[in-house]
């Protein structure tokens, strides 16, 4: 699809068009489930505006396990219904974005008395190919000992019996939420971050319009609108009751944290979801120049906006990795980076944080506000797909206006060509990488190109081409920036290293080494003075301590 500028020099035009024009529907967060149902109400035909009070992804969508899986977790709890829909939507996603959405095969040892046996294990995974109607190579299989040990010879191997083999896929989540974002801009949508939405003005008792604050001019202004859909995230509860209708369910939200290890440290050769003491399972997943591992499942009740890792979260990830690859013997010090974000899942009465169902749940209060909490990364497009559902019903009921019926499963995201098996994006990375490499370039740096930017890789490279910074990876870094400043709305310098290149994950050390440059070309590009200037250092110094630093002491 054709690159929409998305940049700030639109950001006035934009905040003119929704104070001035009517939509049908004002989407409020800008996350993986608010970016999808923008394009799917917008690519049915409906105006649509969506507004983030902070960057887009800045929440839950950038904090994920960063997998496109099938929930295999969910056949414990006989939860099928989850398990078919997420299941079959793995194939339909990465049909989508396939430089996004990449395969991964999944190994799951089967140890003394763990959590899975070997005979409910098959039979688990035979289920679970049926629901998510899994054909081909992806079809699980069950491996021996020896033939686990193969594949990953870090397990235990006293008491290791044999391994469950299995597909899954593995995004970079906060990419995805930016590409569903800028594709709904294909079909006319408008969308800004940065714009806290504030209160509601109402017509005989209906939302008639959504009351906004521009966070970084101090402009006010209201969106007048047909219809409000709140997908939040775990902010969902707050803007219902300035709705005044918080009642019945609530969010409950529990914290999920991930450590990142240099691969040297944790050098698995492939992913792994494997047993912890407590009975829990967790994910160690390769990627790139790491080995993150995940998740905690802990009850949250602090601030929503600042949700970190801790001193304890770290211990509890450490010994887990160290309990089922007892030769590693991983420390503290070895952790690199972390992340940690939370789960707007549905209270139920007497059930542990683990224990609560991931379905999704809509709620309509009598003013029209619709709100979507709930559901998974994975199952984001049926989830818009039910939701704006509902307003195409109300849409025929009130103004006799029939929609069109939801095709996001043929949507292509932006970024990418037609890649319709897996090995045409290697080839793709092959050919970036036969042109970057005169430049000394890497293999890992095409791949980094290409599962970030897709075709898009092209206007990067453009822009790199008409740069004439001597270290080439500055240069790089730059060329991306522009290409984040241009297309993707990027404000300031987090949102360009934690949630459009996810450097602050994945390569740390590299936003240590780009900050003062990139920090020269924000001063060149936006006019920010010496004061801005030491704020943005600051705060990505504190973002830098708080991802990496988990001493006592810290403050």
């Amino acid at each position: 699809m054709k690159n929409i500028l998305f940049s700030n020099q639109k950001r006035s035009k934009t905040i003119d068009k929704l104070a001035k024009e009517e939509f049908d529907l004002v989407v409020i967060g800008g996350g993986i489930t608010g970016g999808g149902i923008a394009l799917d109400a917008a690519s049915r035909g409906l105006k649509v505006a969506l507004v983030e009070k902070n960057d887009f992804a800045s929440g839950t969508s950038s904090k994920s396990t960063k997998l496109i899986h099938g929930g295999l977790r969910y056949l414990k709890q006989f939860d099928f219904w989850l398990v078919k829909e997420v299941g079959s939507e793995r194939a339909i996603v990465h049909k989508l974005a396939p430089h996004l959405v990449l395969p991964e095969k999944m190994l799951l040892p089967l140890i003394e008395n763990g959590s899975y046996g070997k005979w409910l294990t098959s039979i688990g995974l035979k289920v679970y190919d049926i629901l998510a109607q899994v054909t081909g190579d992806d079809k699980r299989k069950m491996l021996e000992k020896k033939e686990a040990l193969k594949l990953e010879p870090l397990l235990p191997k006293k008491i290791l019996k044999g391994a469950g083999y299995y597909a899954e896929y593995r995004t970079d989540d906060a990419r995805l939420t930016i590409e569903n974002i800028k594709t709904s801009l294909q079909f006319g949508a408008q969308a800004l971050n940065y714009a806290a939405v504030e209160d509601f003005e109402y017509t005989e008792d209906k939302i008639s319009a959504v009351k906004v604050k521009d966070t970084l001019s101090g402009q006010d202004f209201a969106i007048k609108t047909k219809y409000v859909i709140s997908a939040a995230g775990p902010w969902v509860d707050e803007l219902r009751t300035v709705n005044n209708s918080k009642k019945g369910k609530r969010l409950h939200l529990t914290k999920g944290v991930h450590l990142v290890f240099p691969k040297e440290k944790l050098p698995v050769k492939q992913s792994v979801y494997f047993d912890i003491p407590d009975g829990r399972m967790m994910f160690a997943i390769p990627r790139g120049k790491v080995t993150y591992v995940g998740t905690t499942d802990t009850n949250f009740n602090l601030d929503k906006d600042n949700v970190r890792t801790d001193l304890a979260d770290a211990i509890y990830l450490l010994s887990a990795v160290n309990n089922m690859f007892p030769k590693i013997n991983l420390e503290m010090k070895d952790i690199v980076s972390s992340w940690a974000g939370l789960r707007p899942l549905i209270h139920e009465e007497g059930k542990s944080a683990s224990e609560l169902s991931r379905k999704d749940e809509i709620f309509t209060s009598e003013t029209g506000l619709i709100s979507i909490a709930g559901g998974k990364l994975t199952g984001y497009r049926k989830m818009a797909e039910r939701v704006v559902d509902r307003i195409a019903k109300k849409l025929e009921e009130e103004y006799n206006t029939k929609l069109k019926d939801c095709y996001t499963d043929n949507i292509p995201l932006t970024g990418n060509v037609d890649f319709r098996k897996f090995k045409h994006v290697k080839k793709y990375i092959a050919e970036i990488y036969d042109r970057i490499s005169p430049e000394g370039f890497t293999e890992h740096d095409a791949w980094f190109l290409v599962t970030n930017y897709g075709k898009q890789t092209e206007v990067v490279l453009q822009k790199y081409g008409s740069l004439n910074d001597t270290d080439k990876y500055i240069r790089m870094a730059k060329a991306e920036l522009h290409f984040g400043i241009d297309y993707e709305m990027v404000q300031n310098p987090l949102d360009f290293f934690i949630r459009r290149t996810g450097r602050l994950y994945f390569d740390i050390e590299s936003v240590r080494t780009l900050m003062e440059p990139i920090l020269e070309e924000f001063k060149d590009n936006y006019g920010a003075d010496a004061s801005q200037l030491l704020l943005w250092k600051e705060e990505l110094e504190k973002q830098l301590d708080d991802h990496s630093n988990f001493s006592m002491n810290r403050v």
